[in-house]
Parts: structure tokens; C-alpha cells; sequence
């Protein structure tokens, strides 16, 4: 298997080297950030966003319409860390044997040289797969399945998020009524607490003017002697 690889990567080269300067340029670019007409979105790329950004963006996100429906035992959208992916592909019709088409096209991918031009990987990559009996064409339709049902997890989840998002928001829409309600009355218990003090304190210049007309030891003498009053505390 290895000469026969050998081989196919002298003739690639040959092949390759023979190629128009255009295609070299199409090859290095790649398919860019679509396949076959499916977005892929890079998350994280271009980082720094923080909660309350991603916050915003999944309440008001809507993805595009996906004809894919997952179905059966679907793996609940973990809350960290990576999904069972190959529960979500059986989910959308993706078998195991399908699965494994794709799980050898990737591994076959990792032991070439990465400075391997992409024509020598693929000729190299289509030869070893039809020996082990992996046509080209079911990996290809494996690999496109396999978009479809990860899009449609997305799309589960986002649907979940959009939930707790909006439940979210209308208890914090409840709260914020609560606490507007909870302050309306502090300050409504302060005011009328100060206003409490000022009239009390007023009524007793009133009582004290009495007092003060009898003189300090006078007043002194009874608050000491009363058992129902009591002295001023120091402050």
C-alpha cells in the first residue's frame, strides 16, 4: 500500500507541477469558509467576546432554515465541553459504518506530510480509500451529512439558548419591577422618617421651653429622683 502511495505521490507531483498557475492559486486558497454551499462558521476566531456580547447575539440570531431534522435518541446540548458527535450524526441518519468512512478519510488526511500539495493528498487519500473498499462518493455524501446534522444540532441548541434567554429576560424584567418597588418604598419610609424627626423635634423645643423655665437642676433632680424617666445617655 505504502509503494503504491509512493507512486501516486511521484506521478501527483509530476501532474502537479504541469498545472496551470491559476489552479496552484485556487488551491492554496481552499474552499474558503464554504462547503459545498454551507457556511462554516469559524466561532471564536475573532475572540474578546464576552458574555453580555454573546448574549445579545443569541437572543436575536435566527439561523437559517435547515430541512434536516434529527430525530430519536438526541444527545441533550452539554452545558460545557464537546457534544457525542456520533450520537448527533446517528441522530440525523448518519450511520456508523458512514461515520467510519469519514474517521478513516481523516486519519488517512494526518499521516501526509503537511507541505503535501492538496492534488498529491487527494490522489494519494482517493487510491488508499478504494482499496479498503470507501468509495469517494459515500465519504462525500458521509461528510455532507455529517454538516447537515451538526448544523441542525446548532440550530437545537440555539433554540434551547433562546429559551433560557427569554425566560431569563422576563425574570429580570420582573425583578427590576421588584426593585424599583423595593427602593419606591425606602425612599418613601426615609422621607417620611425624616419628616417624623423634624415635627418630633420641633414639639419637644415646645416642651422644653417649659422645662427651661424651672432651670436645669430642677429638671436634673427629677429625672434622678423618677422612677419612670431616665437619664440622657452620653453621646
Amino acid at each position: 500500500m505504502l509503494l503504491q502511495s509512493g507512486a501516486l505521490e511521484r506521478q501527483a507531483r509530476i501532474d502537479y507541477s504541469r498545472a496551470p498557475e491559476e489552479a496552484r492559486l485556487a488551491d492554496k486558497k481552499g474552499w474558503g469558509q464554504t462547503v459545498l454551499g454551507w457556511f462554516v462558521v469559524r466561532e471564536g476566531e475573532k475572540g474578546g467576546d464576552g458574555a453580555e456580547a454573546l448574549i445579545a447575539k443569541y437572543a436575536t440570531e435566527t439561523p437559517a432554515p435547515n430541512p434536516v431534522k434529527l430525530s430519536g435518541d438526541v444527545p441533550p446540548p452539554p452545558s460545557s465541553g464537546a457534544p457525542d458527535f456520533a450520537a448527533v450524526y446517528r441522530a440525523a441518519g448518519v450511520d456508523d459504518d458512514e461515520q467510519g468512512r469519514i474517521d478513516k478519510a481523516t486519519s488517512l488526511l494526518k499521516t501526509l506530510p503537511a507541505d503535501t500539495p492538496k492534488e498529491v493528498k487527494r490522489q494519494i487519500v482517493e487510491a488508499s480509500l478504494k482499496a479498503f473498499g470507501y468509495p469517494v462518493e459515500q465519504i462525500i455524501e458521509a461528510g455532507a451529512g455529517e454538516i447537515q446534522a451538526l448544523q441542525a444540532y446548532i440550530e437545537i441548541g440555539q433554540q434551547e439558548t433562546q429559551k433560557v434567554l427569554a425566560d431569563g429576560n422576563a425574570r429580570l424584567a420582573d425583578l427590576e419591577k421588584e426593585i424599583a418597588s423595593v427602593k419606591e418604598a425606602m425612599e418613601q419610609k426615609v422621607t417620611a422618617q425624616h419628616e417624623l424627626a423634624k415635627q418630633c423635634n420641633a414639639q419637644k423645643l415646645k416642651v422644653q421651653e417649659v422645662l427651661e423655665f424651672f432651670g436645669q437642676e430642677a429638671v436634673a433632680r427629677v429625672v434622678r429622683d423618677s422612677p419612670k424617666l431616665h437619664e440622657p445617655a452620653a453621646k
